[in-house]
C-alpha cells in the first residue's frame, strides 16, 4: 500500500518531502475519506469533553479539569499532523520548508510529551482519590493542579525546544529530501543526516526516557498502591466502581505508552521505518479518539452531563 513517490527536482532551496502513502487514486480518496472521518471524530469527541467540563459545575474538580486539560492537548496534538497529511495523500508530493519541517517537530514533541505527563499525573490524581479519600480536597487544590499542568507543558516545552534545535544543526543530504512518513518526526528526520548521528540519537533516547519511561513507571507504582488499596474496600460496588474508573486510565495509558516506546525507544539496527510509520497512525488517530469514548462511555458523571445537555437543547428548541 505504502509507495515510493517519483523522483522530484533538486533545483532551488531545501526542502523535504513525505513518503506518498499510496500511488492508487482508489486508494487515495479512501485514505483521504477514512482520516478525515477520524481527525473530525476526535475534534467533535474532545471538544464534547471540553464543553462539558466547563459548563457543568458537577465536574469542576480535579480529575475532570486534567481530563479538560488532556483533550485540548489531543486536539493540538492531531491538528498539529493532520491537516498537513490529508494535503499530501492526494497528487504529487508537496514540499515543506527546513523551518516548516522544524516547527511541526517541535510542537509535535512538545504535545506528545505534554499528553505523557498528563496521564501520569492523572495516575496521582486517582491514587490521591483512592489511597487517601479524606485528604484529597486538601491535596489536590485548584492551585496545585494548575501547578502540575504548568509543569508538564513547562517541561514539555524545554524538551522539545533543546531536541528539535540539536537535530536541525545537522546537515541534510541533496536538496530533495524524503522523509519516509506523514509527519516531520524525529527517527526518520534523524535517518537524512549526512553527518555522525549517534550523540543524536542518544539525546533522543535521554529524551525518550525522560518522556515515557519515568512517566511510566510513576504510574505503574501509583498503580500498585491502588490496586492494593481497591482490594481493601470491603463493598463488591465500591470495588467495581474504583476499577472501573482506573481500567479507562490503564488502556489509555498502555496504548500511548506501548506505542511510543516501540517508535523512540527501540534500537535503531532494530526498528523498521516502514513500522514506525504504521505504529505512528496508533498514537495519532487511535488514542486521541479512544480517549473521549473511554472516559465517556465508562464514566456515569461524564455520561450523564452530556445526557442532561441534549435534553436541555432539545427542550429549549422545542419551545
Amino acid at each position: 500500500m505504502f509507495a515510493r513517490s517519483p523522483v522530484l527536482n533538486q533545483s532551488g532551496p531545501p526542502e523535504f518531502f513525505f513518503r506518498v502513502l499510496t500511488t492508487v487514486p482508489e486508494f487515495q480518496a479512501l485514505l483521504f475519506l477514512l482520516f478525515l472521518l477520524l481527525y473530525l471524530m476526535i475534534l467533535c469527541g474532545n471538544t464534547a469533553i471540553i464543553w462539558v467540563v466547563c459548563t457543568h459545575s458537577s465536574l469542576r474538580t480535579p480529575m475532570y479539569f486534567f481530563l479538560c486539560n488532556l483533550a485540548f492537548v489531543e486536539i493540538s496534538y492531531t491538528t498539529v499532523v493532520v491537516p498537513l497529511m490529508l494535503s499530501n495523500i492526494w497528487g504529487a508530493p508537496k514540499p515543506i520548508p527546513l523551518a516548516g519541517c522544524g516547527t511541526q517537530m517541535f510542537f509535535f514533541v512538545t504535545l506528545g510529551s505534554t499528553d505523557c505527563f498528563l496521564l501520569a499525573i492523572m495516575a496521582y490524581d486517582r491514587y490521591v482519590a483512592i489511597c487517601h479519600p479524606l485528604h484529597y480536597t486538601l491535596i489536590m487544590t485548584q492551585k496545585l493542579c494548575a501547578q502540575m499542568v504548568a509543569c508538564a507543558v513547562g517541561l514539555a516545552l524545554v524538551l522539545s525546544l533543546q531536541l528539535t534545535s540539536l537535530i536541525f544543526t545537522l546537515p541534510f543530504c541533496g536538496h530533495r529530501r524524503e522523509i519516509n512518513h506523514f509527519l516531520c518526526d524525529v527517527p526518520p528526520v534523524l535517518r537524512l543526516a549526512c553527518a555522525d548521528i549517534r550523540v543524536h540519537q542518544a539525546v533522543l533516547y535521554v529524551v525518550g526516557i525522560l518522556v515515557l519511561t519515568v512517566p511510566f513507571l510513576l504510574i505503574c507504582v501509583s498503580y500498585v498502591f491502588i490496586a492494593s488499596a481497591i482490594l481493601r474496600i470491603r463493598s463488591a460496588e465500591g470495588r467495581r466502581r474504583a476499577f472501573s474508573t482506573c481500567s479507562s486510565h490503564l488502556t489509555v495509558v498502555l496504548l500511548q505508552y506501548g506505542c511510543c516506546s516501540l517508535v523512540y525507544l527501540r534500537p535503531r539496527s532494530s526498528s523498521s521505518v516502514d513500522e514506525d510509520r504504521q505504529i505512528a497512525l496508533v498514537y495519532t488517530f487511535v488514542t486521541p479518539l479512544l480517549n473521549p469514548l473511554i472516559y465517556t462511555l465508562r464514566n456515569k458523571d461524564v455520561k450523564g452531563a452530556l445526557r442532561n445537555a441534549v435534553l436541555h437543547k432539545a427542550a429549549s428548541g422545542a419551545s
